[in-house]
């Protein structure tokens, strides 16, 4: 069975327009429901699904954050080829990480870290994330128990410098955070299984901007996009991109 890879997506709304960023192992599945709630407010929200994923995780291990990083740039400007003159970015765990990233190295009106580790918890996290991820597409494509144990045997002896460049990147905007002048919202799951929760008092302290908030949303796991409390986050980063400085 062939699993259906996702797409990147553009929901056409107004001149106002919001790049989403799915995080690391996701795909543009992640934010696609705030995608359309941004959309029926008036929003054009456009998100690009990274190099490697969506795709059998042979080839993810195969990619890493410099590509990444490419496809959110150019994702970017493909909203400012569209005439999209003002741009704000909203980003999930790794995608968030890429918002901050985004706020210092381009021009936007307003940041959305959701859930975005800027200190890893260990590689180990980070590794049992990428192979719980294997496992599940192979599942989904129907594979058998023994092929599968057989391709996670592999994949677990392949060099996952992948991860390692992770930390980098992580270490790399911490060290940025300071850069950041940009309205900035952080949001972070209280039961957030996948990375080390001081990370949003970290970027929250951190970065420079006057116009900053901090929200724990009580009830959610790292996913938070997909979690119980995601209309009331919609409503919060509506909230927040509403506020601020659009010149339309």
């Amino acid at each position: 069975m062939k699993v259906v890879a996702p797409k990147p997506f553009t929901f056409k709304g107004g001149e106002r327009a919001v790049l989403l960023l799915h995080g690391f192992t996701g795909t543009t599945a992640d934010v696609r429901m705030l995608g359309r709630y941004l959309q029926k407010e008036g929003y054009t929200c456009h998100a690009p699904l990274y190099k490697g994923h969506g795709v059998p995780p042979e080839e993810l291990v195969q990619s890493g954050p410099e590509d990444w990083w490419e496809d959110v740039q150019n994702a970017y400007n493909e909203l400012k080829s569209e005439g999209h003159t003002e741009i704000a970015v909203c980003g999930l765990s790794l995608g968030g990480v890429f918002s901050l990233k985004v706020g210092y190295s381009l021009p936007v009106k307003g940041i959305v870290s959701m859930c975005a580790p800027v200190r890893p918890r260990t590689e180990e996290a980070i590794y049992k994330g990428m192979l719980g991820y294997a496992r599940e597409y192979k599942q989904l494509e129907k594979k058998d128990k023994e092929t599968i144990e057989m391709e996670m045997g592999k994949l677990e002896n392949t060099p996952m410098d992948t991860l390692y460049k992770l930390r980098d990147l992580m270490d790399e905007v911490q060290s940025e955070l300071d850069m950041v002048y940009t309205p900035t919202f952080v949001v972070q799951s209280r039961h957030d299984e996948m990375i080390d929760t001081e990370s949003a008092e970290i970027i929250y302290n951190q970065v420079e901007t006057d116009e900053k908030h901090l929200k724990w949303y009580e009830h959610s796991t790292h996913v938070i996009t997909l979690g119980e409390e995601k209309e009331q986050l919609h409503q919060d980063v509506l909230q927040f991109l509403n506020g601020l400085d659009w010149s339309n």
